[in-house]
């Protein structure tokens, strides 16, 4: 088998709602979607476009490459197919490797049992062969096998990405319940930012909306922040296919003259938090850091842009009474100083939403952790909205 002159059915995932946003940054690089669905995006390629693809991405979560299909009822029947493939032609001897699963069948209690069987029939495979194994366990940081399993169809997949790609890799201090990269990303692709006029973004916390938004209008990549992916420990990889593309990321950067990104927190720690973080994605000096409560936050008028929050929620009695005003004060902040703006508010909790006392053009859904979400869009006309009276 040679893994990297071959074409097969590769699966892009993501987390559940962000499929839309990962299906517009695959076609955007060039690629054609067969299919999606809610955590993820199918088309076919090579182990190549796997690497474009890691590298490129800001929705994804994983990228898997289909290497085998077949039918297993049970453990056994799982055990006995594997152990006959050409494994050696995918790890190495020496190396090392991890097993992954998604399994859905009524023999298996446990998906862990499974993983042992995949892992079982590899380790026998080399043993039978070479007398010798690679070594295993649950790190990502090396080879990594995926399993999904649903009823009868077994499917063995390469997980070319290993660790998540969901995080960005230029986030070193997380701060106060962070959003996850990805979904700050595709909440940016979900409006409608031109990414070259100003975008406000008050109560930043540790600012990931802003910096992915700086990394948006500067078409700065993923890849740029991250050394070591699972591609790069199977057999066949050579490195110069990887420098290729990784050079290429260097190439995209664009400098935007004039951008204008604000990002404020009424904690002194948190634009702290935001400003080591932003320079560890190369983006520090795109971005205006105050402390300040969210009124007294800069809006630009000379163009009109977006403004967007990101509060909190509310998940204990007492704390959501509170927010209630907050939420108050903040549809009074976007209509009193943010006129000619478009406004985005993301939510977990719709009630809240209420409060902010401004009619949303647009609901996008979301989900974070568990909670589901929702970006409110708003438009902020700069004057009373008028209707044209008509000729007698």
């Amino acid at each position: 088998m040679q893994l990297f002159q071959q074409s097969s059915r590769i699966i892009i995932t993501c987390s559940n709602r962000l499929s839309p946003f990962l299906q517009q940054e695959i076609s955007e690089l060039g690629f054609t979607p067969v299919r999606v669905f809610k955590t993820g995006v199918e088309l076919k390629g090579t182990m190549e476009d796997c690497i474009k693809l890691n590298l490129q991405l800001r929705c994804a979560s994983q990228v898997l490459f289909s290497i085998n299909e077949f039918t297993a009822r049970n453990a056994d029947d799982l055990y006995n197919s594997l152990i006959h493939f050409e494994w050696e032609d995918i790890i190495a001897a020496d190396g090392y490797f991890s097993i992954t699963s998604n399994v859905d069948n009524d023999t298996i209690n446990n998906s862990l049992f499974a993983n042992v069987k995949v892992k079982d029939a590899i380790v026998d495979r080399f043993r039978n062969r070479t007398g010798l194994r690679p070594n295993s366990g649950p790190e990502l940081d090396k080879a990594v096998i995926h399993l999904y399993w649903k009823e009868d169809l077994a499917e063995i997949f390469i997980d070319t990405s290993g660790e998540t790609l969901s995080k960005h890799g230029y986030r070193k201090i997380p701060g106060k319940a962070p959003m996850l990269e990805a979904l700050a990303a595709a909440t940016l692709l979900a409006t409608k930012w031109d990414r070259s006029s100003p975008f406000i973004n008050p109560m930043c916390g540790s600012s990931t909306v802003a910096i992915e938004a700086a990394l948006l209008a500067t078409n700065r990549r993923p890849g740029l922040y991250r050394a070591n992916y699972a591609f790069m420990h199977l057999v066949g990889f050579e490195e110069a296919m990887y420098v290729q593309q990784r050079k290429k990321l260097d190439e995209m950067v664009t400098k935007p003259e004039s951008l204008v990104i604000i990002a404020t927190d009424i904690s002194a720690d948190a634009i702290n938090i935001s400003k080591i973080n932003a320079g560890a994605a190369g983006v520090a000096d795109l971005i205006r850091f105050e402390v300040c409560d969210f009124e007294l936050t800069e809006i630009p008028e000379e163009q009109a842009g977006v403004v967007y929050f990101n509060p909190e929620y509310g998940d204990r009695l007492g704390v959501e009474a509170e927010l209630e005003i907050t939420y108050g004060r903040i549809g009074d902040f976007m209509k009193k100083k943010c006129k000619g703006y478009t406004g985005y508010i993301f939510t977990g909790n719709l009630e809240l939403a209420k409060k902010i006392g401004l009619k949303p053009k647009r609901r996008i859904e979301f989900y974070t952790s568990k909670i589901d979400c929702r970006l409110l869009e708003y438009e902020l006309y700069a004057g009373t909205k008028r209707i044209a009276p008509q000729s007698p």
